[in-house]
């Protein structure tokens, strides 16, 4: 058993986003991305599907350069090899799951800019 909690010890990156990985077992990778307002990850894509949820705050995640709004409580869902992008309009607290074979070094490259 494993607990953590995506609303305690939060901690913001001066610079990018600060990334936490809250469970890494068997069936997925659940990570935490705390947003300043402005923060952004660039242009990127995956070869699993992920899923994205807007714990706090709110973002624009860009799929194939299309805006989408989403605010507290949206979750998104994406296919694999789909270009996509985010943005925090406010701070946000962001959980990303990642399928198994997904490497948590492919997010962290895509923020290190």
């Amino acid at each position: 058993m494993h607990i953590e909690n995506l609303l305690e010890n939060i901690e913001y990156g001066d610079k990018k986003p600060a990334v936490k990985i809250l469970v890494d077992n068997d069936f997925s990778k659940e990570i935490r991305i705390v947003f300043k307002e402005g923060q952004e990850m660039k242009e990127h894509k995956t070869s699993f599907p992920i899923v994205v949820e807007i714990v706090r705050g709110a973002i624009t995640f860009g799929v194939e350069g299309q805006p989408h709004h989403l605010s507290e409580g949206s979750i998104i869902a994406l296919d694999p090899s789909i270009p996509h992008d985010l943005i925090a309009t406010k701070d946000s607290i962001v959980r990303l799951t990642l399928h198994k074979s997904d490497q948590i070094k492919r997010v962290l490259e895509v923020i290190k800019d």
